[in-house]
């Protein structure tokens, strides 16, 4: 089975936020898929986290280093129906970008984004649901 996995979800993983183990969990065995945008992504959140000293270089090197190590395949997206889907559901178009890809690629999305999940919804997506 194929999963989309959007940012959120790394970074809940790779910081060890209390939900880690039922992200895994659901993750287990599936394909893990994600826009081509994802690792630029990551870096923008883990240089905020070093901007507001939530974590050291450290500790972001090594989750850095364990991201790498997650098997994901990162696919391009279709640009234009991206900026559709941002203008019709009014979001950003990062989040669109998982919205196309999940389309396009006909596969669940999980994400621990409140905003992300409706606008996926709405737009036929199927979402993975994260419960504790």
């Amino acid at each position: 089975m194929d999963i989309l996995v959007d940012t959120s979800v790394l970074i809940a993983v790779l910081t060890n936020e209390p939900i880690r183990p039922r992200l895994i969990e659901l993750t287990t065995g599936a394909h893990l898929l994600a826009p081509a945008s994802v690792p630029w992504e990551i870096g923008n959140a883990f240089s905020a986290m070093l901007k507001r000293k939530r974590a050291t270089l450290e500790q972001i090197q090594q989750a850095w280093d364990a991201y790498q190590q997650i098997p994901m395949r990162f696919v391009p997206i279709d640009m234009g129906h991206a900026l559709i889907i941002a203008a019709k559901y009014g979001i950003y178009a990062y989040d669109a970008y998982f919205i196309t890809c999940a389309l396009q690629h006909k596969s669940a999305l999980i994400t621990l984004d409140g905003g992300l999940r409706e606008a996926a919804r709405q737009a036929g997506v199927t979402i993975l649901e994260v419960t504790p």
